[in-house]
């Protein structure tokens, strides 16, 4: 997550970075954007329901279920997730091309592909994946299962059975449908004041509006064409290398590239290693290099320095003996270091976009910059596409009684139905959740406007702790998880629905045909991403603290809902003093990063990718470092082309190393193992092993 003005993004854990995309894009606009301005206005608009078309919602399902499983396996294995909205746009572009052009070849005629229906699909698959984040599949929803709590330890304190939930497809997919709908309507009202009134730039909606619109242009399709082919040849690449990598893997998780100790043994004991995952150099190529340059930085001091240093003091700090999971040892250091990181980082973030929301709205009140139109009303002094834009974004919008009272229909319905659920959650906790979540939401939207930040996370996390502090002894722990997922879902659905309107309001598509896209895309995650989920719960080792999706982000939740029931009193001696120290550095961190020159701000490391790695292990902040790298050789020696095809390559690699989870899930269903492993020996063991033969 970036600070001052950097818009960067992925989504780390539980925080989203969202990237500035509009470099890569840039490229597209240099010849043809005078053009497109130009003729924009001449745009033939079909009507909102013409905009949502059968074959785009079968792209739809598709693109989703992937982009879900891409997200399930990130959220697993390292709680980073990248923005895969270009992606989305892309995939949904060549997709129908290849449809439309498919059925010509066969000599049918196919209705054309319009700006408009890339935009309903882009945002479709967008709402669908997002529930595989916001719907805590790999936060607070596993933070209450069995493994988890057995992770923590049984005689742990405050870890208690009774706060346990096993998943099931049953309850996770009337959850999501009970709780995923309500930010859509929580600021619907707002649209034209966020979107109009107050010109929010949301970063991302903008550079995918222009992504897509460059792809309706004769040049710009020319070099949608282009990207579409290095996304294939790299998906391509990526797939059948992970093929390739699972031959040598072998039973268990000690054998294959996986755990090549490439720099050294002393390294590899340490976590410190290159594992050969395109899934992770893709990372790196999309992220900012100041969050990949963190996320190693982190991984060195951790892994490279301060966890060898504590574990000299076992039998001193903490017993000796203890197993590498407990957290009355140095495991417990591990994680409640990066629960610190990540606090503070988040904290002060969420202060800032307070205190600049604020500022913004308060100097756009004094000045009176605020138009206060109404909608039927003339706007002078526009330009012919924008007075096309606020046409077309006014002349079909969704009516505010309808927003209102679905909100009030949902909350009812939540309220009678999440205490079933979850029966630590009180219907008054739920009442509370939805009386201040739409100001939540509004808060969380605006910022998102300004910065490219969404923090639902974090007022995920307030909501945890006020609850899990609240309920107490009774439940607390699962009643902190249950109100974390209810408040994160809706201030994020919020945030996504007015980041959509901004890209629907940029390429002349209908609001309500945006809208609709949204309630269909999240429809479809509710179902999607519980049963991807469950392709990873009944094929894999999920949780497994030895195994490749250890889930990290579930044990930090579980944690954080400990903390607000039993304070610190369960951690290992010096640990609270550490966490004390470095949630002090997260925030003054961020202080001298908002307030140093941007020559200097750039090289200042951003806590919250430090903290990813400091129980995780180094190794795929190794291959997002060499994600980094290749872009940044790149870019040095052809910038140009690095920003039209960079997007395009690691979404390749990503993708293509994402689907091929889907027949390891069914050769592991099937009981088919890999029939080599390939294993690594000092030479003098080995030789040693060689002469007993």
């Amino acid at each position: 997550m970036g600070a001052g003005g950097d818009s960067e993004s992925s989504r780390t854990g539980d925080a989203i970075w969202t990237v500035d995309e509009s470099p890569i894009l840039s490229p597209l606009l240099a010849k043809d954007e005078d053009d497109r301005l130009d003729t924009l206005a001449d745009v033939e608009v079909p009507p909102w329901d013409e905009q949502i078309t059968f074959r785009g919602i079968l792209v739809s399902i598709l693109l989703g279920a992937m982009f879900c499983i891409i997200t399930h396996k990130l959220n697993f294995v390292i709680g980073v997730i990248p923005s895969l909205n270009v992606a989305a746009g892309l995939l949904g572009f060549f997709f129908i091309k290849l449809w439309t052009g498919t059925l010509s070849q066969l000599g049918f005629w196919s209705k054309p592909f319009t700006r408009q229906e890339n935009t309903v699909i882009q945002t479709t698959v967008v709402s669908c994946y997002g529930l595989a984040f916001s719907g805590g599949f790999g936060s607070y929803l596993l933070a209450m299962d069995q493994k988890t709590y057995e992770i923590l330890g049984v005689d742990y304190p405050g870890n208690s059975a009774e706060d346990v939930k096993n998943p099931s497809l049953g309850w996770m997919i009337a959850f999501l449908f009970t709780v995923s709908f309500v930010g859509l309507l929580a600021l619907v009202p707002l649209r034209k004041i966020m979107v109009i009134d107050y010109a929010l730039t949301y970063p991302s909606g903008t550079a995918t509006a222009v992504l897509i619109n460059s792809f309706h242009t004769s040049q710009g399709a020319d070099v949608a064409r282009k990207q579409v082919r290095c996304l294939g040849k790299h998906f391509t690449i990526s797939f059948f290398w992970s093929f390739f990598k699972w031959f040598f893997s072998g039973i268990g998780d000690s054998c294959g590239f996986d755990n090549f100790p490439s720099l050294g043994f002393l390294a590899y004991n340490n976590k410190i290693f290159f594992d050969f995952s395109l899934t992770y150099i893709g990372v790196g190529l999309i992220c900012p290099h100041i969050v990949n340059c963190s996320v190693v930085f982190g991984a060195l001091l951790s892994w490279g320095f301060m966890w060898p240093l504590i574990n000299t003091r076992e039998g001193d700090w903490f017993p000796s003996g203890l197993g590498q999971s407990d957290f009355k040892g140095l495991y417990g250091y591990k994680v409640f270091i990066a629960i610190a990181l990540v606090l503070g980082d988040g904290l002060y973030n969420f202060v800032k976009i307070l205190f600049v929301t604020a500022k913004a709205i308060h100097k756009q009140y004094k000045s009176q910059q605020l138009p206060t139109r109404g909608e039927g009303e003339e706007v002078v002094n526009l330009s012919p596409d924008e007075k096309k834009r606020r046409d077309v974004f006014l002349m079909e919008g969704i009516p505010n009684w309808v927003a209102v009272s679905g909100y009030v229909a949902l909350a009812a319905m939540s309220i009678t139905l999440i205490p079933k659920i979850f029966t630590a959650m009180k219907w008054y906790f739920v009442f509370l959740c939805y009386l201040v979540a739409p100001v939540l939401a509004f808060c969380n939207s605006y910022g998102t406007g300004l910065t490219d930040w969404s923090l639902a996370s974090t007022y995920g996390k307030l909501g945890l702790f006020v609850f899990a502090s609240w309920a107490g002894n009774n439940g607390g722990v699962m009643a902190g998880l249950t109100a974390c997922g209810v408040m994160m879902s809706i201030v994020s659905t919020a945030a996504d629905l007015m980041q959509d309107f901004k890209t629907g309001y940029l390429t002349l598509s209908s609001p309500r045909s945006m809208f609709v896209s949204q309630i269909l895309g999240t429809a479809l995650g509710c179902v999607i991403a519980p049963l991807t989920f469950w392709i990873f719960w009944t094929a894999f080792d999920i949780g497994s603290q030895t195994g490749e999706y250890k889930a990290p982000n579930a044990i930090i939740f579980r944690e954080m809902a400990i903390l607000g029931v039993a304070g610190f009193s369960a951690l290992p001696q010096h640990c609270l003093e550490l966490c004390i120290g470095f949630f002090i550095f997260a925030i003054v961190t961020n202080l001298i990063r908002d307030t140093a020159p941007p020559k200097y701000a750039q090289f200042i490391p951003i806590p919250m990718a430090m903290a990813i790695p400091f129980y995780i292990g180094a190794y795929f902040a190794i291959d997002m470092f060499v994600g980094t790298v290749i872009l940044f050789v790149w870019e040095k020696l052809n910038r140009k082309e690095s920003e039209v095809y960079a997007g395009a390559l690691a979404s390749g690699l990503i993708c293509g190393d994402g689907i091929w989870t889907i027949p390891a899930a069914i050769l592991s269903l099937s009981k088919i193992n890999p029939p080599i492993c390939m294993t690594f020996l000092p030479a003098a063991e080995a030789a040693k092993n060689m002469l007993n033969l």
